[in-house]
């Protein structure tokens, strides 16, 4: 009883919900574009970091826009099976410097200071204990160096907020929390971050896609179009909420160091 209960509440829920899905957040093309990733390259090609840091890697993404620009990177994620993933990924684009690392985003097995470069793109909302997790980050990037966190942002107004929590926690289990950006800000304060630039972006979510690709058992998708139908007008203005049940979040971009 014992296990199952860390298996539902820790990491490796995280694992046993991504685990089996890794192929296609590789393939998602949610995440395989965007004006983020065109970003993190940008920053990546003028930095032209010697070690970079994918932090919590998920399909990868972050650490294929870097790796051209970059030295080395390291990919970063809790699923070894999304890791492999990514590694087969690189070998099919021919990107040779990109090596996977499992672990926790709260415990880096990294010396102090080991990257040049960190880009941590939707990741953030799984961890169990944000607020380590960001210091971890800090504590493994080189002082002054750049680090990029992008996520999906909690909107300000509680009701949209509440019904946001609602169906990313349906959807898919290991969810934990999607941040505000005054949540974020303070946060990375926190760990010692100095916030250089904030851009903050909408992206639409095809309803079917997005229950596909974390495999939503029926009845949970259900649900998910319950709460959609129940919602106010207000939310459902904010969030865009579609016939089909398709719906556009708010993202945050913060580049720090």
């Amino acid at each position: 009883m014992t296990e199952h209960l860390f298996r539902r509440t820790g990491h490796e829920l995280v694992d046993r919900q991504f685990g089996s899905t890794a192929a296609a957040y590789v393939a998602s093309a949610v995440h395989a574009a965007g004006a983020d990733l065109d970003r993190i390259a940008l920053r990546a090609q003028e930095a032209r970091p010697q070690h970079a840091f994918d932090l919590g890697a998920g399909g990868g993404h972050a650490g294929y826009a870097m790796a051209p620009h970059a030295r080395n990177v390291t990919a970063c994620d809790i699923s070894p099976r999304m890791l492999e993933a990514i590694s087969a990924e690189a070998n099919r684009r021919g990107l040779n410097n990109i090596a996977p690392q499992a672990a926790a985003a709260e415990a880096l097995p990294f010396p102090d200071g080991s990257f040049d470069f960190l880009a941590c793109r939707f990741s953030a909302h799984h961890w169990r204990q944000v607020q380590t997790g960001l210091r971890e980050a800090r504590r493994v990037l080189a002082p002054g160096a750049p680090a990029m966190f992008i996520d999906v942002v909690a909107p300000a107004a509680p009701a949209a907020d509440t019904h946001l929590q609602a169906v990313e926690l349906l959807r898919d289990g290991s969810h934990v929390r999607d941040y505000s950006a005054a949540q974020w800000l303070a946060m990375l304060e926190n760990a010692g971050f100095s916030v250089d630039r904030l851009t903050t972006g909408r992206l639409r979510m095809d309803f079917a896609d997005w229950t596909a690709r974390m495999r939503t058992p029926p009845a949970l998708a259900a649900a998910i179009r319950a709460l959609q139908n129940a919602a106010s007008d207000e939310v459902a203005a904010h969030f865009e909420i579609e016939p089909d049940g398709s719906f556009t979040i708010d993202t945050l971009l913060v580049e720090a160091f």
